[in-house]
């Protein structure tokens, strides 16, 4: 694996955990450094630090603060 592949693996802890839990990505990325894009959307994806996963959770943020003041009315 490149060293420059590795040490922007070890840059982010969420990266960093993904890869050590999920061998086969040392496969893929000893074979294509390329493929570090994929390999992080599979880690937004996997963390849900996407932007639909951000508003999803806000959304439901809201929905439970607007059933607690109801049911305190």
């Amino acid at each position: 694996m490149q060293i420059s592949t590795l040490m922007e693996l070890k840059k982010d802890p969420k990266m960093w955990d993904l890869f050590k839990y999920n061998s086969y990505w040392y496969k893929t990325l000893n074979r294509d450094f390329t493929s570090l894009s994929s390999f992080k959307n599979d880690m937004k994806i996997k963390y849900k630090l996407r932007a639909t996963d951000k508003i999803n959770d806000a959304i439901d943020n809201i929905d439970l603060i607007s059933n607690v003041l109801s049911a305190l009315k």
